[in-house]
C-alpha cells in the first residue's frame, strides 16, 4: 500500500486497488476497492460507506478482523461484496438486506455467527451468495429459498438447522446448492420437472431422514449429487435418466436393497460412493466396461457378495478402490492397467490370492500409496519377487489376519516409503528380516501372532520414527535388543508371549520415556530384578510384566508412573512389601500382584484409589487385616485368597476374623484351663458315642443309593454361566488335576462347587473316571455330596469334564491347622473331626459295595459344611476293591505308580 500517499501521489485514483469513474469537469468517483491477499489487517472502517459510488468491494484473503460495519448497507449501488477468508466475527448486519442492486455476496471463511438475516436474499439481482465456513445457525431464510434470480448458494460448514424449503429446490434459476456439514433435518423435498438447471447438489453430513426421492431423476442437468452422511433409508431410486452424472455419493446412510442396474450403466460416472449402508447383491461382471471413467469406487461396509469383476481393470483412470468389510469371494483381480491407482482397500472379505498374480500386477501402479487386503483368506507363500517389485511410493501395507505362510523376503527393506506395515496373525515362519531396519520412515510395525523364530534383529533400533511395535505371540528367543533404546518415539511396545530371556535393560527403559499406551513384556522368561529406570515411564498407561521370572522387590520408582491405569506384575518371584510410593498411582484401574512372594501388610493407601476396579493380591505371603473401604468394599473386584496370614474385620470368604491383641492377652491363661476341663469331661462321652456308632454300623446309610446315571444333565454352557465364564474371581481351590470354582445353577441346588478337570494334564482323565466310579453308588453325611457331572466338548471341540458338588462354606482342615490367625484347635474339636472322618472311612471300607480306598486323605481334602461337620472329598485317586474275577484279574481301577500326596499315601497302597 506504499502508493497510498497523498503527498507523493495526490491522485487517489492511481492508488493500488482503487478504481475510479472519471467525469468531465467533476471530481472522480471511487467505484471499486480491489485488494485481494494484500495483508490488510485491522477493522473495516465504517467511513468506507462515505464512498457512496462504490459498486465493487473485493477484499478476500486478508487479515481483516472485527465486525462487518452495518454502514455498508448505505451503499445502495453496491453490486459485489467479497470479504471472504478474513478473521471477521459477530453477526451479519441486517442492513445488507437493503442492498437491492447486490448480485454477488461472499462472506465465507470467517468467524461469523448468529442467524442469516431474513431479508438477505431479497435483492432481485442476487445471483451468487456464499456464507460457508462460519458459525452461522438458525434456519435458511425464506428470502433465499424464494429468490427469483439466485444461481449459486453455498452455506457449507455451518450449524444451520431445520428443514429445507421445497421452494429452494424448485427454483427455475438455481444451478448449484452447497449445504454440506450443517444440522439440517427432515426429508429431502421433491423436485419439480423445471428444476432441470440444477447441476450440483451437496446435502451431505446433515441429519436428513426419509428416502431418496425418486423425483431426483428429474434433475436432468445434474452432474454431481452427494447425499452421504445422513439418515436416509429405503432403496436407491432409478437414476438412469441422469445421463450426465459424474459424481454420486450415497455413503454412510441406511439404504438397503440392491443397487439399481442402471447406475452401473452411467458411463459418465467417475466418482461412485455407496459405502456404509445395508446394500446387497453382486457386482456386474462388466462393471469396468460400463463404467470406464471411474476414478473412485467405494462400496465398503455393505453386504455385497460374489467376485470382484476382472473387468474392473478396464477402468484405467482408477485412483481409489474401497470394497472392505463385505462378503466378497474369489481371487483378487489384476490391477495392471491402473497406472494412477493410489488406494486399494479390500479388507474383511473372503478373497483369495490364487497364484498371487494381483500382487505382481501392482508393480505397474507406480502411484500406489496404501494397500490393505487384511482379514481375508489369502494363502500360500509370500511372493518374494513381487515384494521386490512393489512401488516404492507405498506408504502402508496391510495383509493381517490371513493364512499367508513362508518367510518375509529380505526385499521388504526396499519399500523405503513404508510408514505402516501390518503382517500380524498369519503363518509366517523363520527369522524377522534384518532389512526391516532400512525402513527409516516406519512408524507402525505389527508382526504379532505368527511363528517367527530366532532373535529380534538389532536393526529394529534403526527405526527412529517407530511409534508402535507389536511382536507378541511368536517364538522369539534371546534377549530384548539394547538397540530398542534408539526408538525413542515408541508409544506402544508389545513383546509378550515369546521365550525372551535375560534381564530388562534399565538403559532401554530410561530411553523409551515416550511410551504412553502400552508396555507388555508378559509371558516370557525374563529374569533378574526390575530396574529403577522403570520410573522414567511417566506417561505410560498400561504396564504388563506378568508371568516371567522377575525377582527382587517392586522398585519404589514405579510410583513415578502416575499415568498408569493398568499394572500387571503377577506370576513372578517378587519379594518384599508393596512400596508406599505406589500411593501416587491415582489413575490406576487394574492392579495385579498375585502369585508372587510379597510379604507385609496390605497398604492402606489402596483404599483411597477411587478409580481402582480390580485388585488381585492372591497367593502371596501378605499378613494382617485387609482394609474395609474403597475398592475393598466391592468384594467382587478384590482377590486375596492364598495368603495364609491375612484376616478380616468383616465377613470375607475363606478369611478368619482378626483378633485384637488386648483380647488375646486377657484370655491368655483362662483359655487353656477351660479347654483342659471341658476336654476331660467330653472325652469319655465322645468315646462312648464313637463305640456305639461303630457297633450300629450307621445302618441308616445302607439303603441310600445314588446312581450317577440318574443325576441331572448339564451342558458346557451351564458350567460357563454358573462360574461366570470360569472367572478367577470364582476360584476356591486348585490341584494337580483340576480347578474348583464357586458357582450357582439354580435355587434348588444353591451355591455349588464345580471341579473342572485339566485334561491337558497327564492323568487328569483317569482321575475324572476314578472319581465318577467312586461316587457312583455312595452317599454319606461325612462325604461331600456330588450333584451332577458334565462330560462334553467345548465350542472349539476340546474335551471337557467337570463334577458339581455341594458347596462347603467353612473351608478345609488344612486352613484350621496352618492358619495361625484362627488359633489352635481344641481337643474337643479334634475329636469331633476325627469321629466325622472315621465314620466316612468306616462307610467307604465296610458298607460300600465294592469297598472304596480314598488314597489321598489329607487335611486339604477334609472340608466343613455350614454346621461345621467334617466331610471327605476328592476321590480322584480312589481305588474300588472288587476282589478277583473269574479271569484272575483284579477289578481295581489303577493308575501306574503310588497314588496320593507325599506324606499322605495310605499304607494299603502297596498291599491291596
Amino acid at each position: 500500500m506504499a502508493t497510498w500517499n497523498h503527498t507523493t501521489a495526490p491522485d487517489f485514483c492511481t492508488w493500488h486497488g482503487v478504481s475510479c469513474a472519471r467525469r468531465p469537469r467533476q471530481p472522480p468517483l471511487v467505484v471499486a476497492l480491489e485488494m485481494e491477499a494484500q495483508g490488510l489487517a485491522g477493522e473495516i472502517p465504517p467511513c468506507i460507506a462515505n464512498l457512496t459510488s462504490l459498486v465493487r468491494i473485493h477484499l478476500p484473503n486478508n487479515r481483516l478482523s472485527g465486525h462487518i460495519p452495518p454502514e455498508l448497507g448505505r451503499l445502495s449501488g453496491l453490486r459485489y461484496l467479497n470479504l471472504s477468508f478474513n478473521a471477521l466475527n459477530g453477526t451479519i448486519p441486517f442492513t445488507l438486506g437493503a442492498l437491492h442492486n447486490l448480485s454477488s455476496l461472499d462472506l465465507g471463511g470467517n468467524g461469523l455467527s448468529g442467524e442469516i438475516p431474513a431479508l438477505l436474499g431479497s435483492s432481485p439481482a442476487l445471483e451468487y451468495i456464499s456464507l460457508s465456513d462460519n458459525f452461522l445457525d438458525g434456519e435458511i431464510p425464506l428470502s433465499l429459498a424464494n429468490s427469483s434470480s439466485l444461481r449459486y448458494l453455498s452455506l457449507d460448514n455451518n450449524s444451520i438447522q431445520g428443514a429445507i424449503h421445497a421452494s429452494l429446490f424448485n427454483s427455475s434459476t438455481i444451478t448449484e446448492i452447497h449445504l454440506w456439514h450443517n444440522n439440517l433435518s427432515g426429508a429431502i423435498p421433491h423436485f419439480m420437472m423445471f428444476s432441470s438447471k440444477l447441476t450440483y447438489l451437496d446435502l451431505s453430513q446433515n441429519s436428513l431422514s426419509g428416502v431418496v426421492p425418486s423425483s431426483v431423476a428429474n434433475l436432468s442437468s445434474l452432474t454431481s449429487l452427494d447425499l452421504s452422511h445422513n439418515q436416509l433409508q429405503g432403496s436407491i431410486p432409478d437414476l438412469g435418466k441422469l445421463a450426465g452424472l459424474q459424481s454420486l455419493g450415497l455413503s454412510y446412510n441406511s439404504l438397503s436393497g440392491i443397487v439399481p442396474p442402471p447406475i452401473y450403466n452411467m458411463s459418465s460416472l467417475n466418482y461412485l460412493t455407496l459405502a456404509s449402508n445395508n446394500l446387497e447383491g453382486t457386482l456386474p461382471s462388466d462393471l469396468g466396461i460400463t463404467l470406464p471413467n471411474l476414478q473412485t469406487l467405494s462400496m465398503a461396509n455393505n453386504h455385497f457378495v460374489g467376485n470382484i469383476p476382472a473387468s474392473l481393470q478396464n477402468a484405467s483412470s482408477m485412483m481409489y478402490i474401497h470394497m472392505g468389510n463385505n462378503s466378497l469371494t474369489g481371487v483378487v483381480p489384476s490391477f495392471s492397467s491402473m497406472k494412477n491407482l493410489e488406494y486399494v482397500m479390500l479388507y474383511s472379505n473372503h478373497l483369495e490370492a490364487g497364484a498371487w498374480t494381483f500382487f505382481s500386477s501392482l508393480a505397474n501402479c507406480t502411484q500406489l500409496l496404501k494397500l490393505n487386503i487384511g482379514e481375508n483368506n489369502l494363502k500360500g507363500n509370500f511372493p518374494a519377487n513381487s515384494v521386490a517389485n512393489l512401488p516404492k511410493s507405498l506408504t502402508a501395507l496391510t495383509l493381517r489376519s490371513n493364512n499367508i505362510s513362508g518367510t518375509i523376503p529380505l526385499e521388504i527393506g526396499n519399500l523405503s516409503s513404508l510408514s505402516m506395515l501390518y503382517l500380524d496373525t498369519n503363518l509366517f515362519i523363520g527369522p524377522i528380516p534384518f532389512t526391516l531396519g532400512q525402513l527409516r520412515n516406519l512408524a507402525m510395525l505389527s508382526l504379532s501372532r505368527n511363528k517367527f523364530s530366532g532373535e529380534i534383529p538389532p536393526s529394529i533400533g534403526d527405526l527412529h520414527q517407530l511409534e508402535e511395535l507389536y511382536l507378541q505371540e511368536n517364538q522369539l528367543i534371546g534377549s530384548i535388543p539394547e538397540s530398542l533404546a534408539s526408538c525413542q518415539n515408541l508409544v506402544a511396545l508389545n513383546l509378550s508371549c515369546n521365550t525372551l530371556g535375560g534381564s530388562i535393560s534399565g538403559h532401554m527403559l530410561g530411553s523409551l520415556n515416550q511410551l504412553s499406551w502400552l508396555l507388555d513384556l508378559s509371558h516370557n522368561q525374563l529374569s533378574m530384578s526390575l530396574p529403577l529406570e522403570i520410573g522414567s515411564l511417566i506417561n505410560l498407561g498400561s504396564l504388563n510384566i506378568s508371568h516371567n521370572n522377575i525377582t527382587g522387590i517392586i522398585p519404589s520408582t514405579l510410583g513415578n508412573c502416575v499415568q498408569l491405569e493398568s499394572l500387571h506384575l503377577e506370576g513372578n518371584l517378587l519379594q518384599g512389601s508393596i512400596p508406599q510410593s505406589l500411593s501416587s498411582l491415582k489413575a490406576i484401574q487394574v492392579l495385579d500382584f498375585s502369585h508372587n512372594n510379597l510379604s507385609g501388610t496390605i497398604p492402606e493407601f489402596l483404599e483411597t484409589f477411587t478409580t481402582l476396579q480390580y485388585l488381585n493380591m492372591s497367593f502371596n505371603d501378605l499378613e494382617g487385616p485387609i482394609p474395609t473401604s474403597g475398592v475393598f468394599s466391592n468384594t467382587s473386584g478384590v482377590f486375596v485368597q492364598g495368603n495364609p496370614y491375612l484376616c478380616a474385620n468383616f465377613a470375607v470368604q475363606e478369611l478368619p476374623r482378626c483378633f485384637s491383641s488386648e483380647s488375646t492377652k486377657e484370655h491368655k491363661f483362662v483359655i487353656p484351663v477351660l479347654i483342659a476341663l471341658s476336654a476331660l469331661a467330653a472325652l469319655a462321652l465322645i468315646l462312648g458315642m464313637f463305640i456305639f456308632w461303630l457297633k450300629t454300623g450307621y445302618k441308616s446309610n445302607e439303603n441310600i443309593v445314588h446312581s450317577y446315571m440318574e443325576l441331572k444333565r448339564i451342558t458346557y454352557g451351564d458350567v460357563i454361566q454358573a462360574t461366570n465364564s470360569l472367572s478367577l474371581a470364582n476360584v476356591v481351590g486348585s490341584g494337580q488335576f483340576g480347578t474348583v470354582y464357586k458357582g450357582w445353577f439354580d435355587a434348588e441346588d444353591g451355591t455349588v462347587a464345580v471341579k473342572v478337570f485339566k485334561l491337558n494334564q497327564h492323568g487328569a482323565l483317569h482321575s475324572f473316571i476314578a472319581e465318577c466310579k467312586a461316587l457312583q453308588h455312595i452317599r454319606h453325611r461325612n462325604l461331600v455330596k456330588v450333584i451332577t457331572a458334565c462330560s462334553t466338548y467345548d465350542p472349539v471341540g476340546n474335551e471337557f469334564k467337570a463334577l458339581v458338588f455341594e458347596y462347603m462354606a467353612n473351608g478345609s482342615l488344612e486352613d484350621r491347622l496352618h492358619n495361625h490367625q484362627r488359633g489352635s484347635l481344641s481337643l474337643g474339636g479334634v475329636i469331633c473331626i476325627s469321629i466325622d472322618i472315621a465314620c466316612a472311612l468306616e462307610y467307604l471300607h465296610n458298607q460300600c459295595t465294592p469297598p472304596v480306598v480314598h488314597c489321598d486323605l489329607k487335611p486339604s481334602n477334609i472340608l466343613f459344611d455350614n454346621d461345621d461337620t467334617a466331610r471327605v472329598c476328592d476321590f480322584g485317586l480312589a481305588k474300588l476293591i472288587h476282589g478277583c474275577s473269574s479271569g484272575g484279574q483284579s477289578g481295581t481301577t489303577s493308575i501306574v505308580g503310588p497314588r496320593g500326596s507325599i506324606g499322605y499315601i495310605p499304607p494299603g497302597e502297596y498291599i491291596l
